[in-house]
């Protein structure tokens, strides 16, 4: 019998998984994996400037605006389940249920990959925060004496996306990920977070960039597989290979 695959993304805000890891989850989704995205907040209070600057607006409009932002950002990749899990942002701060409830969800995802922010963020706090948060969680999905009787956790990679300012995050990939034949969706996603505009153009040339690193780092010139788009992602775990 096969087993069908799955993935774990891990999100602090509601447009983060868009920017930094569309691509993957659109080329699993199209492969077959049930992706799940849990965004920790909807960035209502730091990542939503554009809206704020309307007379009159609201925390609760924020929220349901950036809501269906990420659904629909979420359909147009092909998401098996988006998990909205409002715990505020600016600062993020999970309590020990949230922390429990965030294990549950692991366990039940039973990922065989997750991704989440870069482990070192200066500018903002909520991105490195949350993985430091999905580290945890991923240590108590694996303990067996954690809830006994549920199935525990293996020992998924947790790959960490591709931050803003790079130079600034001591972020290096090692892993980059041809997304050519799911470009249109990612970018189709990229559209759907109206409240973030300005980052359209930037999170194009990222992909781009990385592009040009797929096509050096698999034969260069001399043999080098072209992409138009791709991403880049670091892992934090070795990883153990029968062939190089």
């Amino acid at each position: 019998m096969t087993t069908t695959k799955t993935a774990l993304i891990l999100s602090a805000h509601a447009a983060d998984f868009v920017w930094r890891c569309g691509g993957a989850i659109a080329l699993h989704a199209a492969m077959g994996y049930r992706v799940t995205v849990v965004c920790l907040s909807f960035g209502e209070r730091g990542e939503s400037a554009k809206l704020w600057k309307n007379p009159g607006m609201t925390l609760e409009v924020v929220k349901a605006a950036r809501r269906a932002e990420a659904e629909a950002a979420a359909k147009a990749l092909g998401v098996h389940d988006l998990i909205c899990l409002d715990l505020g942002d600016y600062p993020l701060h999970l309590s020990q249920d949230d922390k429990m409830r965030l294990v549950d969800i692991i366990r039940d995802v039973q990922p065989s990959f997750m991704m989440s922010h870069s482990a070192f963020d200066p500018y903002n706090t909520d991105h490195m925060y949350t993985t430091q948060v999905a580290l945890e969680a991923r240590m108590i999905a694996q303990a067996w004496g954690h809830n006994p009787g549920q199935k525990v956790l293996g020992a998924p990679q947790l790959y960490l996306f591709e931050p803003h300012q790079t130079e600034q995050m001591g972020w290096k990939p090692d892993v980059f990920l041809d997304i050519t034949p799911v470009w249109d969706q990612k970018r189709a996603a990229i559209e759907c977070m109206e409240g973030q505009e300005h980052l359209w153009a930037f999170y194009t040339r990222v992909a781009q960039n990385r592009a040009n690193h797929f096509q050096r780092n698999s034969g260069g010139q001399s043999g080098g597989r072209q992409a138009l788009y791709a991403e880049g992602f670091q892992s934090m775990f070795p990883r153990t290979v029968d062939e190089l």
